[in-house]
């Protein structure tokens, strides 16, 4: 019999000799190492990995939508760039509330409520950037409430506010100016406190709802000469739109300026009327005219979503 240290002797150089094998079999033999899947390749320094630094991010860049581009009419001169201002960012909740209605993350309908005088009244105009909104963004609802000759003071009663308030808006858009810059003792101040009085019973009953305005696109004024009717461009429209920025800057609310946008003082009313998109009456559009104003106006507010989404992910 071997003794007990002989024994751990032999197990030991035993150990030693299988150790040293293994070594130089492993030095002859290179082999391969795997886990259970190819190890990745580390990337290079020089190539980006990714363009999004987290899910989140590459999220919001898929969010943006194609903003179409319309054709004006040769006629039309002096327009400018077709932009929403909203300075202070009182859109970005309902830009947020539609990122999540295009992404299919919210399932609630998005109600847009649309107030104004007879431009809105004959339907044309906002249901032609409600139909657009809808193909592109789906769950959305766009409701249009207009009457005839209305100024904005004209909603300044509680069975249309109570209206109003009934749809739940999660945009409100008013549309106003043409009616008050026919007053020919129009009054910039008296317009401004209208305006304040209409916007402080909205926000009594809609506190967190974010307002959008548009300005009047311009219109002529009539008179009679010599037995015969003229017309002329109505100059207090300029007062009323500037009224309107006024109002809007102090108090929080985004513009839609169609008046500038189309041309302004020298030419928005003579572009309309140029291109053969008015009315005889010179103050109401023909449905072209209407449909074109949509069209742009449904531009501007996708220009303004994209722009939102991408300055989420700066």
């Amino acid at each position: 019999m071997i003794g007990g240290g002989l024994m751990k002797r032999c197990l030991n150089r035993c150990r030693g000799l299988f150790f040293f094998w293994g070594i130089l079999w492993l030095m002859a033999v290179p082999q391969e190492m795997r886990a259970q899947d190819v190890l990745p390749v580390c990337a290079r320094v020089q190539s980006p990995v990714s363009l999004c630094d987290s899910l989140s991010r590459w999220s919001l860049q898929t969010d943006t939508v194609q903003v179409p581009s319309f054709s004006l009419p040769s006629a039309f001169l002096h327009t400018v760039s077709n932009e929403l201002l909203d300075s202070l960012g009182v859109l970005h909740a309902f830009w947020e509330k539609l990122r999540l209605v295009h992404a299919g993350i919210a399932t609630d309908t998005l109600n847009i409520v649309h107030v104004g005088d007879s431009h809105i009244r004959g339907h044309i105009f906002p249901r032609t950037t409600g139909a657009k909104l809808q193909t592109v963004f789906g769950a959305l609802s766009y409701t249009d409430m207009g009457i005839n000759g209305a100024f904005c003071f004209s909603f300044c009663r509680p069975e249309r506010i109570a209206r109003i308030v009934s749809l739940k808006p999660d945009l409100l858009i008013l549309s106003f100016g043409t009616n008050e810059s026919h007053n020919r003792r129009y009054n910039s101040q008296t317009h401004y406190h209208q305006l304040d009085e209409l916007v402080r019973m909205l926000r009594q009953q809609l506190p967190d709802v974010p307002i959008l305005m548009t300005t009047p696109p311009g219109s002529y004024e009539s008179f009679r000469q010599r037995r015969r009717r003229t017309y002329q461009v109505n100059a207090r429209t300029f007062q009323t739109v500037r009224t309107i920025r006024k109002y809007a800057d102090d108090n929080g609310l985004a513009v839609w300026d169609m008046y500038e946008i189309f041309g302004g003082v020298k030419r928005a009313t003579l572009n309309w009327w140029e291109a053969g998109l008015m009315r005889p009456d010179h103050v109401h559009y023909l449905p072209a005219g209407y449909e074109l104003q949509g069209c742009m106006f449904f531009q501007a507010l996708l220009r303004a979503y994209n722009s939102y989404v991408t300055q989420q992910t700066s």
